[in-house]
């Protein structure tokens, strides 16, 4: 697997000085997000010209886009907030030639209509699974279209809350440009830690042969997301990363929801646990 870092890590007054520093620790990808290169996370428009500016940027420091940013609220309460992002999706998905990626994360979304990420009790019913469905069948066609794949990620706060729910979500589905954000932090419901193991075998039985992109954080409770730099936390990242060696992850495992400040810690814990689960697995020593 490849260590990476999110783009938003950084916070520069242009993209050549957020890639600078990307290369500075050694990353050699990223996840992208338009807002590192001065615009807005979602934008209206993506010219030819300004994609591939971003690209060259990045082929300049060798460093790879592993995937591009284009996370909306599928389940907003509001039919044309939903719209208006599945329109501004429709930009990234058909500039990710020009950017030089084929893979754009999703949110499963919330009917919070302030914030994407944010649980609302209304989440689990099954107008909410309706609306997603429909949100993401579009989604999908939108990236069969463009040769590009989706990946979206199990999140405690959003519709799909479990490893099970995102099972649900492929078969229903059912289509190759629809795959998984594996992302140990994001798992656990209110109650779930003392379970840890089991929720993270479970997710991997379930998920592991549509595992295109993994992400690293930590989570200091269960019942929300993780938000805190990897090592700094309760995940047991050596079973987690033992999981992703297990099923062959090559991908890239982004790190993020970490402090500029926490960057250099964060990638040795995860360089010497990626190292200590390579030698357990007999693949000898990491890079």
């Amino acid at each position: 697997m490849k260590l990476g870092i999110f783009t938003k890590t950084f916070d520069r007054p242009n993209l050549g000085l957020v890639l600078d520093e990307v290369k500075s620790y050694g990353f050699g990808s990223v996840q992208f997000n338009i807002e590192s290169a001065g615009g807005n996370p979602m934008p209206d428009h993506i010219d030819e010209e300004y994609a591939t500016g971003v690209r060259e940027e990045m082929k300049l420091r060798e460093i790879e886009m592993a995937a591009v940013s284009g996370t909306f609220n599928m389940i907003h309460p509001d039919p044309q907030d939903r719209a208006d992002g599945m329109r501004r999706f429709r930009e990234i998905v058909r500039a990710c030639g020009w950017f030089g990626t084929s893979l754009v994360t999703l949110c499963t979304g919330t009917r919070d209509p302030d914030y994407m990420w944010a649980y609302h009790p209304e989440n689990s019913s099954s107008e909410a699974w309706r609306d997603m469905i429909v949100s993401m069948v579009e989604a999908v066609r939108i990236a069969e279209d463009h040769g590009v794949i989706l990946v979206f990620e199990t999140e405690v706060s959003n519709t799909v809350d479990s490893a099970t729910k995102a099972r649900k979500l492929l078969d229903e589905v059912q289509s190759p440009h629809l795959k998984v954000v594996m992302d140990g932090a994001n798992l656990f419901p209110k109650g779930g830690l003392k379970r840890m193991r089991e929720i993270l075998d479970e997710a991997f039985d379930l998920l592991g042969g549509d595992i295109a992109m993994a992400h690293a954080k930590d989570l200091e409770r269960d019942g929300e997301a993780g938000h805190v730099a990897a090592g700094t936390g309760l995940l047991d990242y050596d079973h987690y990363l033992n999981l992703l060696q297990g099923i062959g992850f090559d991908g890239a495992l982004i790190a993020h929801s970490l402090r500029e400040d926490q960057v250099g810690e964060s990638k040795i814990f995860l360089h010497e646990t990626m190292d200590r689960v390579l030698v357990r697995s007999g693949g000898g020593e990491g890079e």
